[in-house]
């Protein structure tokens, strides 16, 4: 938080900004407040840290401190919010883990809002009154006075090693440095970093009285005053500009962006300069780089740039010499008869950037609707920004009516087009948008136009002109409580606090980063490939090292040990050499003093290629080059040919499905400390320890007794940290031991999306036959995964795709087949799901398609085909104690789906252009590594003479809980309060071999060997407790020291009976199952594709639940992850294989607007799983396929838009459905006149690697 003190306003102002982008030079004169310094767990914790903690809302800790300290600058400008306020200070906040509702939920506490709508069971507010107390306010006087009377000081000066910061205090002073310094980067906000870097900075402080300084939350609260006090017809440009705000950024950007800051020189008058802007143009100077360098068509900025009649923004720029800076922006009032509208459609609602963005103006003769004037202006048609002259002057002269829509659209499709090949793709769908959102205006002025206007708004259509509002989210958490008399120490089933959660609130906690710097630590700096495929020629690091601070470069040549290297199959190399398979392939390393100096010095290394052929990066060219890894894996059961001759009707078709990004919050990061005789400590960020030791000894060349890999806690792993993490630990251990010195590393976000993977997209064919009741009776399917550029742990993931391919149904005759893409991308890999999700949701859009075809309601059809107890899966094995028929049901009663199902055809019925969608959906997943060799885990317990504990397992914590887990578990044992467990890190030294952190297995293995360890302890202290029952803990610990008992014990398990063959289609590959139920419903924006996610309802089974609110935390994030997956996130490479969709700019995750506005979470009562430590069940990856329910609601609500313009029966909508996938399937009079998307002909693909992939610039 900085704090500044504001003379209009004259009292100190508090604003929350993004810190990586706060230069340390601009907060001259300001007041910094970080998480630490408003509370620690040593001294006491204020409210706010300690509210999110207690409400669950701290899963991997990463994100914390940012929400903390949003809430907290929130509280010191307004102590009483309401839920509005808290919406808009997390608009730029992310989490991966939680899902968002629990961190609402303790933050609601503060606001003005009731609470009797919300029903939490997981924490209660009385539980914050201990740490509250003694607290009389929620802040703390800050001692920042206004500057003192007198001339204004001289420019401020700062000599950086390779930049100067000069920040003037007046506007003459900055026109004069400005001359001075012609090619110098004026800095407001500092909103963006580019690969620009200047030798000279301007800084413009907005506290100075340059109105186009003015941040962009002062100008919406001046425009917000502006339309409280003006008659509603002069403030229309006012809410436009308004209305697009809401939309652009986070409060973080926007408490620092500023209107303009670049200097454009136009036509000359004497000492000023005119130009007219609207609100995107303003901010040309703050994000062209990112928007050029990316698409070159995303242009929110410049949608007005010619269009000066269109929003009355006038902008005054003053010059001096050459220099010209922007002084003032002038937001003029529209007169009456005049109508402006602005619009911006874009992959997520909040703090995205758009696709298409307009600003429409119209102007009537007075009590008419004859169209006087018009201006059409778009952005995102084009390099500039775009009017539609033609059209509007087509358009002056009618009536506002349906005629003039009619000429409108057809010359707006013939004026508004765009080259199959533009950059960025969604030619179609950009075109389309271009007709909808006019469609908007003209039903926008239409309404306001009632009494004069030849033709009535139908209500059919009013929804098409409302501006989207959320809804105060609400939830339900419902779980079991624990047995009657169960012991108050006894913490097993009870919903404690994640035990790191206070530190992590108060930033407190340890990430491997947040290791203090050894005496004479290196940075490491990895050299990659540029190029997708291509034969290394040469590689010239003359110039790299010659730069300063660096210390060595390192290349393939000087990997000690072995140079292949893998996780599964030694098919990867430490370091390339000879040939690269991806662009980010790492090819060598520059070690240096400073990460700067390493990344500089990277930059600078040449690298010589001569590319090759062919060049593979979707599925459909790997299935063209028959490119595929082996083995191809088959799954069949039944007799298939017998199946469709009985059916009665058979379906063929085909589903995409897209790769996602991991987006843990900390990137992979690695700190390698050398020891003697070859001992190498490693500090990394990985769910794999020993797999980490192993290939790294392997690099070096030692045995891995002389490794020592230690994990304290990861920010988020899902599966990216399972194999792809030892890409980075073993470079930096080799630099280590070269130099034997400290060498750290941390990938920058760009770096790590590029050199990583993610999940694996796939595409997959299939054929099912069904009886006229929905019975189905065959499905024959093939799957085709793209794997990248080498193995990893595909066929894993592919093998658990044909596990999952029925679902939860039972079908007596199905073959599924696998076949692994081998393409030039970087290696997928783990991902929460691990191939299921894929295998899934090709069966449920079968299944909704065969209910379409058949004309039948989707969820009976899914209900006949459910499995009972004691049937079959196609691997053989038995379903016992199956409780889908419980979830089933329950998720349909607690919906309340027959009478959400009636609703929602009345309002379809009354509503042409927004259209609502419902569907529910089963999973059913299976719990164990299906690699029998990885399901055993160990622990180790120390118990102390003081009566402490010391508790060692096998697995990691990245926020899912596990070590909680692991306390709660042995403190039963034990008979100890948790208070006494203390669970200081992971470590190869402690507990060796262990299997990696996934497959939802943690809890399972890792609690069944802190069970054995601690047994086997309770077992040794039973005689002292018999000789002294009413002796204390700490009694009979000391007694069994004297007595020289051993008080250090080992645990072990391995999960029994397990084991299965591919070749013979026999044996069991699960331990047992986990069960769920989803209900979803959506509302679709018919002409943008845009939806809402108004409800959704959860039942899971997860056994007797070891700690509910972990538990329910892990539904609701994995939930939202799989919103994500289905219906958001999106990879785009170019084509030449370079991923363009890199960090938070341009590749979205869900926010804080996409949770549901209803949420109800059940937990299954009464479903013991006797399979598992104390009856309970896994829970990390289960849920994310329920998110699939919002995709097949988005589906049904294409159905419904589908049906208004004449077309039935089964469509395809793949995944993710994002706006334009939603968009373009709602076919109607708009995308008629657009037409179909080009074919694939001679011209430029912009690849999405979701599924089959580029389908021209639409695929």
């Amino acid at each position: 938080m900085v704090s500044r003190y504001a003379p209009r306003q004259q009292r100190v102002v508090h604003s929350s900004v993004n810190a990586c982008l706060a230069p340390v030079c601009s907060l001259h004169l300001s007041a910094v407040t970080t998480v630490e310094g408003i509370g620690s767990v040593a001294r006491k914790l204020h409210p706010v840290q300690e509210r999110i903690a207690r409400a669950h809302g701290s899963q991997c800790g990463f994100c914390t401190p940012g929400m903390v300290m949003s809430m907290y600058a929130l509280l010191r400008n307004n102590p009483c919010p309401d839920m509005s306020h808290l919406e808009d200070a997390f608009q730029g906040n992310l989490c991966r883990c939680t899902g968002y509702r629990p961190i609402l939920e303790g933050y609601k506490s503060f606001t003005t809002v009731t609470h009797t709508h919300t029903h939490t069971h997981t924490h209660t507010h009385t539980g914050y009154r201990p740490i509250l107390e003694g607290y009389k306010s929620f802040t703390t006087a800050l001692q920042l006075a206004p500057a003192p009377p007198g001339p204004p000081p001289g420019p401020l000066r700062f000599q950086g090693e390779r930049v100067e910061w000069l920040q003037p205090s007046t506007l003459e002073q900055l026109l004069v440095l400005k001359e001075h310094h012609p090619q110098a980067k004026v800095v407001v906000g500092n909103t963006e970093v580019g690969r620009y870097c200047p030798s000279v900075c301007l800084s413009v402080s907005p506290s100075l009285c340059l109105s186009a300084a003015c941040s962009l939350t002062c100008v919406g609260e001046e425009l917000k005053r502006a339309v409280a006090t003006s008659p509603a017809h002069q403030t229309q440009v006012f809410q436009a500009v308004l209305e697009q705000l809401r939309w652009f950024a986070g409060l973080q950007i926007r408490n620092v962006a500023v209107s303009h800051t670049h200097t454009h020189m136009t036509h000359t008058h004497t000492h000023h300069h005119l130009l007219t802007l609207d609100v995107y143009s303003m901010l040309y100077g703050i994000l062209w780089d990112v928007y050029s360098m990316l698409y070159g068509i995303l242009w929110d900025v410049y949608s007005m740039l010619y269009g000066m009649y269109a929003m009355s923004t006038v902008c005054y720029m003053v010059c001096y010499g050459m220099s010209a800076v922007w002084f003032m922006v002038y937001y003029g009032m529209s007169p009456q008869w005049q109508f402006v509208s602005a619009f911006k459609q874009s992959p997520r609602r909040e703090d995205d950037i758009s696709i298409v963005t307009t600003a429409m103006n119209v102007t009537f003769t007075p009590g008419t609707s004859v169209v006087k004037e018009l201006k059409l202006s778009y952005g995102g048609m084009g390099p500039t920004t775009v009017l539609a002259e033609t059209t509007a002057s087509k358009l002056v002269g009618r009536l506002w009516g349906e005629e003039l829509l009619e000429v409108a659209c057809s010359s707006l499709a013939e004026e508004m087009t765009l080259d199959p090949s533009a950059p960025g793709g969604m030619v179609t769908y950009r075109r389309t948008l271009t007709l909808s959102l006019f469609y908007k205006f003209y039903l926008t002025v239409l309404q306001k136009l009632a009494g004069v206007s030849v033709e009535a708004l139908g209500s059919d259509r009013l929804s098409a002109t409302e501006l989207y509002h959320s809804e105060t989210p609400t939830s339900v958490q419902l779980y079991q409580d624990v047995p009657e008399g169960q012991r108050r120490e006894d913490v097993v089933g009870r919903p404690i606090m994640h035990l790191s959660a206070l530190q992590q609130a108060t930033g407190e906690a340890v990430y491997v980063d947040d290791i203090p710097l050894y005496q004479n630590e290196l940075y490491v700096a990895l050299v990659t490939s540029s190029r997708a495929h291509a034969r290394i020629l040469s590689i010239d690091s003359s110039e790299a090292q010659l730069m300063p601070g660096v210390e060595a470069c390192l290349f393939a040549d000087d990997v000690p040990g072995s140079n292949i290297t893998g996780p599964a199959f030694l098919d990867e190399t430490v370091l390339a050499q000879d040939t690269v398979t991806c662009v980010g392939h790492i090819m060598g390393v520059v070690v240096a003093d400073t990460q700067l100096h390493a990344q500089r010095a990277a930059r600078a290394v040449k690298v010589s290629y001569q590319d090759l052929s062919p060049l593979i990066l979707t599925i459909q060219e790997a299935i063209a080059a028959q490119s595929f890894y082996q083995p191809i894996r088959t799954l069949q059961r039944g007799n298939l040919e017998e199946g469709f001759q009985l059916a009665d009707h058979i379906l063929e078709g085909e589903v995409h499905m897209g790769g996602q990004e991991h987006f843990y919050l900390e990137t992979h990061v690695t700190l390698a400390v050398p020891g003697e005789d070859g001992e190498m400590e490693l500090f990394v960020s990985t769910q794999s320890t020993a797999k980490t030791q192993s290939l790294v000894a392997l690099a070096l060349g030692v045995p891995a007794s002389r490794v020592v890999v230690r994990v304290k806690r990861m920010g988020g792993g899902f599966g990216g940290k399972e194999s792809r993490s030892t890409l980075l630990s073993t470079v930096v251990a080799l630099s280590a031991q070269r130099l034997r010195r400290p060498v750290r590393c941390q990938l920058d976000r760009d770096q790590d999306m590029v050199a990583t993977g993610g999940r694996h997209p796939f595409y997959a064919r299939y054929k099912v036959g069904f009886q006229k009741s929905g019975k189905v009776l065959a499905l024959d399917v093939s799957y085709y995964g793209n794997a990248g550029n080498s193995m990893d742990l595909s066929l894993s993931i592919m093998e658990r795709a044909l596990f999952h391919m029925e679902n939860s149904y039972s079908i007596p005759h199905i073959r599924g087949r696998g076949f692994l893409c081998k393409t030039h991308l970087p290696s997928n890999t783990a991902f929460r799901g691990f191939g299921g999700p894929q295998g899934m949701l090709v069966t449920e859009s079968w299944m909704s398609d065969v209910a379409l075809e058949l004309g039948l309601p989707a969820e009976k059809v899914r209900r006949v085909n459910l499995y009972q107890q004691g049937e079959l899966t196609p691997y053989g094995q038995v379903l016992d104690r199956l409780t889908l028929d419980r979830c089933w049901d329950q998720c349909l009663q607690r919906s309340q789906y027959h009478q959400r199902r009636e609703a929602l055809d009345q309002y379809n019925s009354q509503n042409r252009w927004t259209k609502r969608g419902l569907a529910i959906i089963p999973t059913k997943f299976g719990i164990s590594f299906t690699a029998l060799f990885l399901n055993q885990a160990g622990a180790l317990v120390h118990i102390y003479t003081d009566g402490s504990v010391l508790l060692t397992h096998g697995g990691t914590e990245m926020g899912q809980g596990l070590h909680t887990k692991m306390v709660q578990v042995a403190s039963r044992v034990l008979g100890v309060a948790s208070s006494q467990i203390h669970v200081s890190e992971t470590s190869t030294s402690t507990v060796p071999n262990t299997s990696p952190t996934a497959a939802s297995a943690s809890s399972d293995l890792n609690g069944a060997a802190v069970k054995n360890a601690c047994e086997v302890l309770r077992k040794r202290l039973d005689p002292y407790r018999t000789q002294n029952p009413k002796g204390s803990w700490e009694d009979w610990v000391k007694a069994a020291y004297f007595n020289r008992v051993n008080l250090s014990a080992n645990g072990f398990y391995k999960t029994p009976d397990l084991g299965y063959d591919f070749e013979t289609n026999s044996g069991r590959p699960f331990n047992y199952f986990s069960y769920g139920v989803a209900c979803s419903e959506v509302e679709v924006d018919c002409l943008t594709g845009s939806h809402k996610n108004l409800h959704t309802t959860i039942v899971m089974d997860v056994g007797n639940s070891l700690n509910p609110a972990i538990d329910i935390g892990q539904v609701e994030g994995g939930f939202l992850q799989g919103v994500g997956l289905f219906t958001l996130e999106e990879l785009r490479y170019s084509p030449q294989g370079a991923l363009l969709t890199q960090g938070p700019g341009t590749y979205k995750i869900p926010a804080f607007g996409d949770i549901p506005s209803q949420l109800v979470v059940s937990l299954l009562r009464d479903a013991p799983n006797d399979k598992a430590v104390y009856s309970s069940k896994a829970v990390g990856e289960p849920p994310l396929f329920l998110a699939a329910s919002v995709l097949l609601a988005l589906k049904d609500a294409v159905v419904g838009a589908r049906l208004e313009a004449g077309l039935s029966g089964p469509c395809r909508l793949d995944s993710p459905a994002t706006p334009e996938r939603v968009r373009l399937a709602c076919q109607d009079r708009f995308t008629a006149l657009v037409g179909p998307p080009p074919t694939r002909g001679q011209w430029v693909r912009w690849v999405r690697v979701s599924g089959l992939g580029s389908v021209g610039s639409v695929g």
